[in-house]
Order: structure tokens, then C-alpha cells, then sequence
């Protein structure tokens, strides 16, 4: 099947967070199923420069084609692109596709490319990734997006690919606002390569040498330092909790939290800044246990990789993991300062049963989340598609 991809960013764009890496995922092992895929994006970086990547090049298997952005810092203040000659080269790659998978929905590159897909006759999946939601940020120009240009997108939708349950009502939601039938819904997770984030002792050992951290038991954040992850929360439950000889590491880049975690100026709490891909494995295997007790996530990556790396995880509801607690791999708590609190003194203060919990996490991992896993259920969606 030849595959096109549209998406604002790809990898080696990880400032970008989670998205990046599950686009990367899903398309590099489409391609190891056989499939011809291309992806189309921008040459977006990071929020303040262009990523450092040719304009065309096969990576893992899959031809990716980056446009420039005209205005490479509206990135940064309205989170849009300004791709040049998008709607040009998706007519040209059209030509020979099967099916266009748009990652995203609010976004210029959808804008331009749903027309011409609509055009060629080549049907449309969405995968929101988690944006949808108007409690995420941006709300007001979110609402004012829909009023103007979503419909033009909904209308060339052939189905969607959601995340969880809870981003399915998301597009029931949506379309329902746009005056429009949703289209067929489909639920499939995001994965993770669990060999990919295997701990190792060098990476452990030269982590905390780096940051300081020396045998204590750390609890780890790992993504942007965004208000909607519950990261100052986390930080003043680890303060409450006051459990002799730990740490807590954050790590990611700054949105707008840093200075208030500066400002609780304890030791204990490192900052590490963003983290690019071999030192956020580092960090992975450093930690104890994993924390993120974020609100309106659609279906946490870094959660995710954690498990994989044998981490007993604290998470809240709205990281769309229900399934962690009954399988025994970590907590699910409300994203409040007592339950947090409650949640680290409980995995901080017992070595043995994070060992267990963090068996229980890889065992999780491999029986629903891996990337091969997820690839054949987006085969299976795709095959329902009309014409495939």
C-alpha cells in the first residue's frame, strides 16, 4: 500500500514532544510491514529554528519530504506552519498513493492537503493525537479555527484513528459543533519499541553522576513543562511528601513552568531542560519510578516508554491509561497534591514493590502497546477504508 503522511513535524523534530515520536513509530513500522510510505511535513525544529535534516531524505525506511516554513517563528507564538508549495507537492504525490494519513487537524498543512486528497479521490484518516479538546490551551483560537476553517477539513474525512475512548467523544464532540456526522471511529493506541528503551547500567550510572543524584530513589517527569501536565503539582507533592535521600528529576522543555519550579528552591527537585533522545533514555533508566499527572493527554508517549523501561508509573485520569492499576504497573491518581503525595511515599519508600510493579509494567507494555502491535490494528483500520 503506498502511504502518504502529513504531519507539521517529524523526526528528528522531538522538541516537539510526544506527537513526533508516535508519527515516527507508526510510520517506521508501516514501512517494515512493507508498505511505501512518505511522509510530508515541514522543516519545523523545534518552536524557535528549522530541524537540522535535509529537505528530502529516506529515514528508517521512510521517504520524508520536509517544505520550508515562510515564517518559521509563527511555530513559536501560534503554533502554526507556513509551508511553501504544500497543496503543489501533495497534488504531485497523490498520483500514486492509496490512502493520505493526516496527523492533526487543526493545522494548515490539513487545510491544504484534504482538498486536493478530496481532488484525487484518495480517502483521508485523521489521527488527532490528543488536540481536539478545547481544555488544552489555545481555547479561543481553537473555538475561533472551527468557526472559520475546521469544517473545510471535517467534510474530507474518511474516518478517524482516535487514541482512546475518551478522544472518540472528542470527535463526536467536534463534528458535532461543526453541524456534521462523524465519521467511522476507530481506536488505536500509540506504541513503543520496548528493546529501544531497555535500561542500561552505563546510561544509569553516568545519568546520575551527571545530575548529582547519586543512589537516592528518583522520580522522574519527563515531557514540556506546561501547566496542563501537573508538573508544579507534582513538584509541591514531592515537597509534601518529604521522603529522606530522593530526588525529583523534571525534564523537558520550558512552556511557561520553569521560573514557578525554580521559585520552590529545593536541591532536591533537578531541572534538567529538554532532553534529546539518548539522554532521555538516559533519564529512563536513572529513575525509579515515573510520574505525569497531566490533564487532556491523548495517550501519554512518555507514560508509555516508561513502562516499557520497567518503571512503576504514577499517572492521573487523564493520561488515558486505565489499564495500568488493574495490570499492577503503578497508580492512578487525581492530579492533586495529597494523592500525589500519597502515591510517591507509597513507591519511594518500597523497593520491592516497585520491582514488582515495574515487571508488571514491561508485561504490559508487550501484550498491548508495541509499535508492531499497533501497526497491524492501523493495517486492519486502513483495509476498511472505501477503494482499499
Amino acid at each position: 500500500m503506498n502511504l502518504l503522511h502529513v504531519t507539521p513535524y517529524y523526526a528528528p523534530a522531538y522538541p516537539f514532544g510526544g506527537v513526533v515520536r508516535a508519527v515516527e513509530g507508526l510510520a517506521v513500522s508501516l514501512a517494515a510491514r512493507g508498505h511505501k510510505l512518505t511522509v510530508l511535513t515541514t522543516d519545523a525544529g523545534s518552536r524557535d529554528g528549522r530541524v537540522n535534516a535535509p529537505a528530502e531524505e529516506v529515514r528508517d525506511g521512510v521517504r520524508v519530504i520536509r517544505l520550508r516554513n515562510r515564517a518559521p517563528k509563527l511555530r513559536a507564538r501560534a503554533n502554526l506552519s507556513t509551508p511553501a508549495g504544500m497543496a503543489d507537492m501533495a497534488r504531485s504525490l497523490l498520483l500514486g498513493m492509496d490512502l493520505v494519513h493526516l496527523h492533526e487537524f487543526r493545522t494548515v498543512e490539513a487545510l491544504q492537503v484534504t482538498p486536493e486528497a478530496a481532488r484525487a479521490g484518495v480517502p483521508v484518516m485523521l489521527s488527532p493525537h490528543g488536540t481536539l479538546t478545547l481544555e488544552t490551551g489555545r481555547s479561543f483560537l481553537k473555538s475561533r479555527w472551527d468557526q472559520l476553517l475546521s469544517g473545510r477539513v471535517a467534510d474530507h474525512i474518511t474516518a478517524v484513528a482516535a487514541l482512546t475512548d475518551a478522544e472518540a467523544d472528542d470527535v463526536r464532540q467536534l463534528w458535532a459543533r461543526l453541524g456534521r456526522t462523524p465519521p467511522p471511529l476507530h481506536i488505536v493506541p500509540n506504541g513503543v519499541n520496548p528493546a529501544d528503551v531497555a535500561p542500561s547500567a552505563p546510561a544509569r550510572a553516568d545519568f546520575r553522576r551527571q545530575y548529582g543524584l547519586g543512589d537516592a530513589p528518583v522520580c522522574l517527569f519527563l515531557g514540556r513543562l506546561h501547566a496542563r501536565k501537573g508538573v508544579d503539582v507534582l513538584a509541591k507533592a514531592f515537597l509534601a511528601a518529604n521522603i529522606p535521600d530522593t530526588r525529583l528529576v523534571i525534564a523537558g522543555p520550558d512552556e511557561g513552568m520553569q521560573r514557578t519550579l525554580e521559585a520552590l528552591g529545593d536541591p532536591r527537585i533537578v531541572l534538567t531542560g529538554y532532553l534529546d533522545p539518548d539522554q532521555r533514555l538516559a533519564a529512563l533508566a536513572a529513575a525509579d519510578v515515573f510520574a505525569l499527572p497531566a490533564t487532556g493527554e491523548g495517550l501519554s508517549m512518555a507514560a508509555l516508554e516508561a513502562l516499557a523501561a520497567g518503571l512503576p508509573v504514577i499517572l492521573s485520569p487523564g493520561c488515558n491509561l486505565p489499564e495500568v492499576e488493574p495490570a499492577g504497573a503503578g497508580l492512578e491518581v487525581e492530579p492533586q497534591i495529597e494523592p500525589l503525595t500519597a502515591a510517591m511515599r507509597l513507591l519511594l519508600n518500597d523497593h520491592e514493590l516497585r520491582l514488582r510493579m515495574g515487571a508488571a509494567a514491561r508485561t504490559l507494555v508487550e501484550s498491548r502497546f508495541t509499535w508492531e502491535r499497533v501497526a497491524e490494528q492501523m493495517e486492519a483500520v486502513y483495509a476498511t477504508l472505501p477503494g482499499l
